[in-house]
């Protein structure tokens, strides 16, 4: 029986990957954009998710504009946790789970190896929105699962050709390195207390393949969809040019530039651990090497001729 899934976020970064993933499962996979149905609308999502039936409601999307979050507060709090509350009654009324996507980033940076039991401490509105968000899936949802990612990199396959550049957290990371060196240009990797420099990262596909293991089977609680190691950047661009063979050389370290740092505080260490996801999942967390040789092995994939 082919399962049904509602995903949210389907164009985005992580939404793009864990519906390839699905899809290569043999899952029908419906992804409404934000023009086809606004999540922030309850009446909207729940006639969309009623329409479709599915298995499970995975929700991936979020308002990806880390100043907006600050400047509009009322807008920021329906995308992220009136979205959560109608989907939550949506696949309540649909018989399906939900699966919310969220982050390491509820916690403060200074918890280092923070498993699935210990307690989030947001110090931002990002981490602070997600908290909130994994509240309503714990206490709305019939059945509700928590996917906690941490450095996610990857693929944007619903955009390959989106601009990828180093940030406050780790996305595009790699991406951004790899493509600097491979240019023969130098890169600065960023190094400061007001930016997250330690995380599990993981590669997008592989935490959408444990995200699939929890709709499998039908599986309630939160887990961390995370690499299984904890790196800071430094060491994280030197085994990354070392991967992709590249010149370490044109590697620099040094602070961010100013103007790249969001508003309001970010985590320094948001490295997780997943005992009891490794434990549920019967799975061991991936490495840091087959972050690096997946990502290659996808990057040459999305280059090579159709």
């Amino acid at each position: 029986m082919t399962m049904r899934i509602y995903l949210t976020g389907a164009r985005g970064f992580v939404g793009s990957n864990i519906q390839r993933v699905f899809e290569a499962h043999g899952a029908e996979v419906l992804g409404p954009g934000r023009e086809e149905v606004d999540v922030t609308d309850a009446g909207a999502v729940g006639r969309s998710v009623a329409d479709f039936g599915p298995d499970a409601v995975v929700h991936s999307a979020i308002l990806n504009d880390f100043g907006r979050l600050y400047s509009h507060r009322d807008e920021a709090w329906a995308a992220y946790v009136g979205s959560t509350r109608a989907l939550a009654d949506a696949a309540n009324a649909a018989g399906a789970q939900l699966v919310l996507v969220s982050t390491d980033w509820v916690f403060d940076g200074t918890q280092g190896g923070a498993d699935e039991e210990t307690p989030p401490n947001p110090i931002n509105a990002y981490g602070f929105l997600k908290a909130a968000s994994e509240l309503v899936v714990a206490e709305r949802a019939e059945l509700g699962a928590v996917a906690r990612l941490s450095g996610v990199n990857g693929v944007h396959w619903a955009r390959p050709d989106a601009p990828r550049r180093q940030d406050a957290g780790f996305g595009y990371f790699v991406l951004s390195i790899v493509d600097a060196l491979s240019r023969r240009e130098r890169f600065t990797v960023w190094d400061s207390p007001a930016i997250n420099c330690v995380a599990s990262p993981v590669l997008a596909s592989a935490a959408a393949e444990l995200i699939w293991r929890i709709v499998e089977r039908r599986l309630g609680g939160t887990f961390h969809c995370c690499g299984a190691e904890a790196v800071g950047r430094r060491e994280l661009a030197l085994r990354t040019a070392d991967a992709f063979e590249l010149d370490p050389a044109l590697l620099d370290f040094g602070p961010p530039d100013p103007g790249a740092l969001p508003p309001g505080p970010v985590p320094h260490d948001t490295s997780l651990s997943g005992p009891a996801t490794e434990r549920r999942l019967d799975i061991r967390l991936p490495d840091l090497e087959a972050l690096l040789s997946g990502l290659r092995a996808e990057i040459e994939l999305e280059r090579s001729p159709a």
